[in-house]
């Protein structure tokens, strides 16, 4: 072992030996150095070994020939200063030896004001032989320093110069104003980037990083492990060089920068610093970038030019320009000021000439730190593959301040829910008390959830308004027509007469101007049922204009709804709005509605959601109701998006800081309205919809037709990279290739070039719009016995002649030519739907030789055929099973049948990509006369492009047949099979009669066991003789447990089961379908 009382001379014959020679030597000393007792002779070895090479001509020859150097590095050339001016290190040939890189990255942090680092903790990137966190903890009165490298021999000699420069030539210890030496405000340890720190929850408010920016010549050797016996060629190359890491940034040399960053957003504080040294040979605008898409403020401290490292060899940026039109900054000595590329700069090198390129000293704050922690901690667990997607640099701080919330609010969905959970129609309880919150808060209206719907848009909640009441005559602001059926718009029928069809759609909507006044005018003479508008921004500030369309409509018995889209600010200094005023002192009356459009946000101009206010609650109902059964839902992406923007808007508030005013209601009663249409009323009442959630009960639902199994961490992926992105090409959503290839392979469906496809949020909406179709051209709608309630509910309550088509037991209640005969045969105009390859709800599966007899019966007859493949995908019984091939059958069959037979598919994403409640309808027509009327009937509410890009994404991934994705569809199928096996199990144990499913996410079955017996509850009078119509509302009341009753299925007696429940609730479902037999038992 070194013994400090060695003299100089034994020490230097060690070390002439070799390098590694002299690093076992100093780090004998350093021993020394480390323990009290030894420290003060050791560190006077050290002067004297200085002494020894004085001059800067045998420094060098130092280096050369003992393998280390002394040296002092100059701080402060200010005669003012009074701190120290220099500070002594040492270095070895084995680790970074301080040159213009070190030094201008010093005369950065020196740009920065000295109080950026008072009393705050650093850590410093690549801190080589120490001299910088040395010198910052010397001249900048930091609490501590943490100088970090990834070179063991590099933390030892940082840690001997962290002992020369905090103790005198003699040992002592040297203190600054606060008594403290170097030794209590600097630590070195061996790091990966951050990982000590990281690794021990350490935080800092600044960072500081002087780290490798060239892609190492020889990839294989930076796969060594790195150790303090590693050859010196290797250790030295780490100053040099990096690895490739994975980030977009690899491409231009900066990848290490790129994970020291985002490695430094997980530990920095939120108001922290990073500062960083950087090459300028990729080019001023990609070494900023990478910063600014991760969500910094970037400010240049400094610039200059340095000569190119002659040990530094640069052919890995001559390879990347090879391959990419990507050019490097280099300049032609210190002079030259025009830019020549790497491979010139390669060439002039190699001929003797010296080479240049800029350095500069960038300083970085993350503009909303919380929330970039937030999304940077969700992408590090698994999802670093669509980092490179990530953009968070904005011109517009209005633009960041919106979208880097949301961004932060997803990423902490998708990491912290496995699924998309279930939300009632009427739209998320979460979001609908945001919108009452900002009511409150903002405006004093003391409105509560259940007054506000949600709707996907103004459109669809005006179309809606109108078929809930059908009324004779509509008056609508000639601004909101826009997206109305034609014919409504067409129509001269204004007075009914003895002979109209009610169930006709007679409804004729007159156009009016926007000007109250105006508008007031028509509703006096004309005195139409419902009225609809908005008012004009000069009478929007003040709300006479709109007591008076109050008051006018209260007399003449008119159901008014206004619209407030234009003049409904998000902001936390929303302008007057005079409807928000009268509403604050005044309750809505009962015939009166409030419709707004949300579209004003700062970075989509195309996502859309709506609200309706009412405060009379067999409205508010109602209206959820058509959300139901005319949309399926609101797509949860917008709802999460602009809930996001309400929570923003209401975080810094104090809740209830001022109690709304009493509001005193107006006693005037108004005329008798028009009430809710007949076809609507019967359908509200009879139709098995939704169970609503209450803050008392949270029922289990085997009554939806969704999915809240696990997101596969693809689609999650996909999901966020869809909003991170920015500036999207629009062949990145578009995705009408990929679906037409899909349709190809799962259905053999033909497409041609006049194959219209036409996309919705919902496939519902799609169906329903070709319901319309269907009644324009006076169809008959038949509907196989066990289809989707939801879908036959639909189309009674948008008027269709309906007509059931028997089906029978022993064959799987799926349809028979036979059958199918009999019933075209005495219809006229038959239009068919057909729920395959997987049947919904009894998870039966249509072979391709089925569906080929089907539609020759349909080809015989002229029908239209609507096949709807929303529910299949989820085929589990057999490979191949729900894989069809129509085109050579329906090429034969267009040549030979009528021409009114045609074949239309309609089709959902969410269960086949395994998207759970993020959905995507589409809907393949090929007549143009179906395109034609399809079309007369706008109001659709479109798949935003975000859910678009992800679904072309998915697409694309279930194109590969390997990866992620596929693998966690056959992983659901495997659940799903085994859930339907556990169900059908316990139903069969329970008294229940199964029809085995083979597909999808449900099955129905027979109560054989509880028909006509009496259910009483314990400690209650209620009773109940159970039949199958009954017997959901028996179970529910019972056990909390939501199925769907026979009137739904269509299928006398058979009730409707879903089990892709999230995996909790389906043991609790099998549970409460035991409790349900219990009540018999005793």
């Amino acid at each position: 072992m070194v013994n400090y009382s060695w003299s100089v001379d034994e020490f230097l014959d060690q070390c002439k030996q070799s390098g590694d020679s002299a690093y076992t030597a100093f780090r004998s000393l350093l021993e020394k150095l480390e323990d009290p007792t030894t420290r003060a002779p050791a560190r006077v070895f050290l002067s004297d070994l200085q002494k020894r090479f004085s001059s800067g001509e045998t420094s060098e020859q130092c280096l050369s020939t003992f393998h280390f150097r002394i040296q002092d590095v100059v701080l402060d050339q200010d005669e003012g200063y009074g701190g120290r001016k220099k500070l002594t290190t040492m270095v070895i040939p084995s680790i970074f030896i301080p040159e213009d890189w070190s030094f201008t990255f010093y005369e950065g942090l020196n740009r920065h004001p000295d109080s950026i680092f008072k009393d705050k903790t650093v850590a410093e990137l690549g801190c080589g032989n120490g001299w910088i966190s040395i010198a910052i903890a010397e001249k900048l009165s930091p609490l501590k320093v943490y100088g970090l490298d990834i070179n063991p021999r590099a933390v030892k000699i940082s840690w001997i110069n962290l002992y020369l420069n905090a103790l005198d030539e003699n040992g002592q210890p040297i203190y600054d104003g606060e008594n403290k030496t170097l030794l209590d405000k600097v630590e070195f340890h061996e790091s990966d980037l951050l990982s000590y720190c990281r690794d021990r929850g350490i935080e800092f408010e600044r960072i500081v990083g002087c780290i490798p920016q060239i892609l190492n010549p020889n990839p294989d050797a930076m796969s060594k492990m790195i150790t303090e016996n590693a050859s010196e060629e290797f250790l030295y190359s780490l100053s040099n060089y990096c690895a490739l890491q994975g980030f977009v940034e690899d491409q231009f040399g900066l990848g290490l920068i790129a994970r020291a960053v985002e490695e430094g957003i997980s530990v920095i504080k939120p108001m922290g610093i990073m500062i960083f040294n950087m090459g300028g040979r990729p080019g001023q605008g990609v070494c900023k970038r990478l910063f600014e898409r991760r969500g910094f403020r970037v400010t240049k401290l400094w610039q200059t030019k340095v000569i190119q490292a002659a040990d530094t060899d640069i052919s890995a940026l001559v390879e990347i320009e090879k391959n990419s039109p990507h050019r490097f900054e280099f300049f032609m000595g210190l002079a030259g000021d025009q830019p020549i590329c790497a491979r010139t700069a390669w060439a002039y090198g190699k001929a003797g000439g010296r080479i240049s390129h800029a350095l500069s000293v960038y300083s970085c704050q993350l503009r909303q730190p919380n929330q970039v922690k937030t999304i940077f901690e969700f992408l590090k667990n698994g999802f670093h593959e669509i980092s490179s997607s990530l953009d968070l640099s904005f011109e517009d701080d209005s633009v960041a301040d919106e979208k880097i919330p949301f961004l932060a609010y997803l990423a902490s969905i998708l990491k912290g829910n496995s699924f998309f959970p279930y939300e009632s129609p009427a739209g998320s309880n979460r979001f609908r008390n945001l919108i009452a919150g900002f009511m409150r808060t903002y405006h004093h209206i003391p409105l509560n959830a259940d007054s506000v719907v949600i709707f996907p848009s103004r459109a669809v909640a005006i179309e809606n308004a109108l078929r809930l009441f059908s009324p004779r005559l509509a008056i609508v602001d000639e601004h909101l027509t826009r997206h109305l059926p034609r014919q409504w718009l067409t129509s001269l029928k204004i007075k009914s007469t003895d002979t109209d069809n009610p169930s006709e759609d007679i409804l004729t909507v007159i156009e009016a101007p926007h000007q109250s006044d105006l508008m007031i005018e028509l509703i006096k003479k004309l005195k139409p049922q419902v009225v609809i508008t908005g008012t004009a921004h000069f009478e929007a500030v003040t709300s006479s204009a709109f007591k008076h369309l109050l008051d006018v409509t209260r007399k003449i018995g008119s159901r008014l709804f206004l619209d407030i889209s234009d003049h409904f600010e998000l902001s936390s200094l929303p302008g007057s709005n005079g409807v928000l005023k009268y509403l604050s002192r005044t309750p809505l009356p009962s015939h009166a509605a409030v419709i707004c459009g949300l579209v004003k946000n700062q970075v989509y101009s195309d996502l859309e959601v709506a609200f309706v206010i009412s405060e009379e609650e067999a409205i508010f109902k109602a209206l959820s109701k058509t959300v139901e059964l005319l949309e399926g839902n609101t797509a949860l992406i917008s709802q999460y998006y602009y809930g996001c923007l309400f929570r923003e808007l209401l975080a810094f508030q104090l809740a209830d800081r001022h109690p709304p005013a009493e509001r005193v209601c107006e006693n005037e009663q108004p005329t008798e309205m028009i009430g809710f249409a007949s076809s609507a009323l019967s359908v509200l009442d009879s139709a098995e919809l939704s169970i609503a959630e209450t803050e008392n009960s949270s029922p289990i639902h085997m009554d939806v037709d969704k999915s809240f199994l696990p997101l596969p961490s693809s689609v999650k992926a996909s999901i966020f990279e869809s909003f991170a992105r920015q500036n999207m090409a629009e062949s990145e959503t578009d995705i009408t290739t990929s679906i037409r290839q899909f349709i190809k392979s799962n259905y053999g469906f033909p497409t041609s070039t006049g194959t219209e496809f036409i996309y919705a949020d919902c496939s519902l909406a799609l169906f329903n719009k070709l319901v319309l179709c269907c009644i324009q051209e006076g169809g008959t709608l038949c509907f196989p016995a066990g289809s989707n309630g939801n879908y036959v509910s639909s189309a009674k309550f948008l008027k269709a002649n309906i007509l059931n088509v028997p089906t029978r037991s022993e064959f799987g209640f799926k349809l028979s030519e036979e059958t199918l005969t009999g019933v075209f045969e005495s219809s006229n105009n038959p239009w068919l739907y057909i729920s395959g390859p997987t049947i919904n709800p009894t998870g039966l599966v249509y072979s391709n030789r089925e569906m080929e007899n089907i539609l020759s019966v349909c080809a015989k007859f002229g029908a239209k055929v609507v096949i709807d493949t929303s529910f299949s995908g989820l085929e589990y019984d057999f490979e191949g099973c729900g894989v069809w091939d129509l085109e050579g059958s329906l090429a034969r069959l267009y040549s030979s049948s009528k021409p009114s037979f045609c074949v239309s598919l309609l089709g959902g994403l969410s269960l086949k990509l395994l998207t759970g409640g993020l959905t995507c309808g589409f809907l393949a027509l090929n007549q143009p006369l179906l395109v034609d009327a399809f079309h007369s009937f706008p109001g659709l509410s479109k798949p935003h492009s975000t859910v678009k890009y992800t679904m072309k994404k998915l697409l694309s991934l279930q194109d590969q047949k390997t990866g992620g994705l596929m693998e966690a569809i056959a992983e659901q199928k495997r659940i799903l099979c085994n859930r339907a096996k556990r169900l059908k199990q316990t139903l069969e144990i329970c008294g229940w009669e199964v029809l085995e499913c083979h597909a999808g996410v449900s099955m129905v079955a027979k109560p054989s066991a509880y028909l006509n017996k009496v259910m009483r509850l314990k400690d209650t009078a209620f009773e109940m003789k159970i039949n199958d119509s009954n017997i959901r509302e028996a179970i529910l009341r019972a056990t909390g447990l939501c199925i769907n009753s026979a009137p739904w299925t269509g299928i006398h007696g058979y009730c409707r089961f879903t089990f892709a429940l999230e995996d909790t609730e389906f043991g609790q479902a099998l549970a409460c379908i035991i409790k349900f037999k219990d009540l018999f038992s005793n």
